[in-house]
C-alpha cells in the first residue's frame, strides 16, 4: 500500500508542477500579444481644415430668400475674424472673443410683415465679458448700430438640412474647435 500511495503521491506532484507550468507560460504569452503598438493619436484639425468644412456648410445650407443668404465666406489670415457676407451688408465675427460655452441652436421664423419667408436654423453664441462677438455693415460699409455685438449669429435654411444628418453637432464641434484655436473661451463641462 506504501507503493501505490507514492505513485499517487508522485503523480499529484507531476500534475501540480504540470499546472503551475501551464499557468506561468500561458500568461506569459498573453503579455505578449497585449503589447502591441499603440495607435496614431487621432488628427486634430487645422483652423483652416475647420474653415474649410464651415464654409462648405454655410454656403451649402444657406438660406435663398433674398435677406438671409450667405453669399461669401471667409476667414482674416490669423483665423480670428470669420466674415459673412449677406445681402444687406456683412458680419465680422471676432472668434477669439467667442465662449464656446454658450452656443445654442433653434428655429427661427424669418417671416416679415411684408413677406412669408422659410424657417431658420440659428446658431447663436455669445461674447466673453467685456468683449464683442460682432460688428455689422450695412451694404455702404457702415457700421450698423442696431445689431447686438454681444452676440453672434449663423444662420442656415432649416428645410436644406438632411434629417438624421447631424449636421448640428458637427457644425458646433467644428466651431467650437476653431473657437479655441483663435484664443477664445474653450469649451468645458461645468457639471463635472
Amino acid at each position: 500500500m506504501i507503493h501505490v500511495e507514492r505513485r499517487a503521491g508522485s503523480r499529484l506532484a507531476t500534475g501540480v508542477c504540470a499546472a503551475v507550468l501551464a499557468i506561468v507560460v500561458y500568461p506569459g504569452s498573453a503579455q505578449t500579444s497585449t503589447h502591441k503598438k499603440k495607435a496614431p493619436p487621432p488628427h486634430e484639425p487645422t483652423s483652416a481644415e475647420l474653415f474649410d468644412y464651415m464654409h462648405g456648410a454655410m454656403l451649402a445650407y444657406s438660406a435663398e430668400d433674398q435677406v438671409n443668404d450667405n453669399l461669401e465666406i471667409s476667414i482674416d489670415p490669423t483665423a480670428t475674424v470669420l466674415t459673412i457676407k449677406q445681402p444687406d451688408g456683412h458680419c465680422d465675427i471676432f472668434l477669439s472673443a467667442l465662449d464656446a460655452n454658450t452656443i445654442v441652436w433653434d428655429v427661427y421664423d424669418a417671416s416679415d410683415s411684408m413677406q412669408t419667408r422659410a424657417p431658420l436654423a440659428r446658431l447663436t453664441v455669445d461674447a466673453i465679458a467685456g468683449k464683442k462677438a460682432r460688428t455689422c455693415y450695412d451694404a455702404d460699409n457702415n457700421i450698423d448700430p442696431s445689431t447686438p455685438t454681444s452676440r453672434a449669429r449663423i444662420l442656415f435654411s432649416w428645410e436644406k438640412i438632411p434629417d438624421g444628418s447631424g449636421f448640428q453637432t458637427k457644425f458646433t464641434k467644428a466651431l467650437k474647435k476653431l473657437i479655441k484655436l483663435s484664443g477664445g473661451m474653450t469649451d468645458k463641462d461645468i457639471f463635472k
